[in-house]
């Protein structure tokens, strides 16, 4: 496995996902009876600083219909999280317009390269753009300097 498995932290992860979708008015318990379903809840939610238990919970009373989207919320929580220790491999979001998303997409179809990619190039491309203009102007004023000397 790539990513390493940290007990107490995964624990608290699941909690707090446990926790979230009792929050969100979905069943997380495997019983029947409310009061029983309650009760484990109530349980539950006394264990957040307390790993073991929590682990111990989810193997007595957690539904097992959760189970797979949980492990695949935690496996996706573990990649985030040890990704985010270094800045290369860090996540990061940019707010884009549908617009300007689809024309970026389309360049980097263009491009045969990925979005960040695509925008680096255009980066690169628009200060070279830059500093041509900036050398044409200098070189305008002074051929104008030239000309008025003589």
């Amino acid at each position: 496995m790539k990513y390493q498995q940290l007990e107490n932290l995964e624990a608290g992860w699941k909690w707090g996902y446990l926790v979230k979708k009792y929050k969100e008015g979905e069943i997380i318990t495997r019983y029947i009876d409310t009061s029983e379903a309650e009760a484990a809840v109530q349980l539950l939610l006394k264990l957040e600083h307390e790993p073991t238990k929590v682990m111990d919970w989810i193997q007595k009373h957690m539904s097992p219909v959760l189970e797979n989207k949980m492990k695949q919320a935690i496996r996706a929580k573990r990649k985030r999280h040890f990704n985010a220790e270094q800045v290369h491999t860090r996540k990061k979001s940019i707010d884009l317009d549908y617009r300007v998303w689809e024309k970026l997409a389309d360049k980097s179809r263009e491009l045969d390269c990925t979005l960040s990619d695509t925008i680096e190039y255009l980066l690169s491309e628009s200060s070279k753009s830059v500093e041509a203009s900036k050398k044409v102007q200098d070189l305008k004023q002074d051929l104008s300097k030239l000309l008025q000397i003589e």
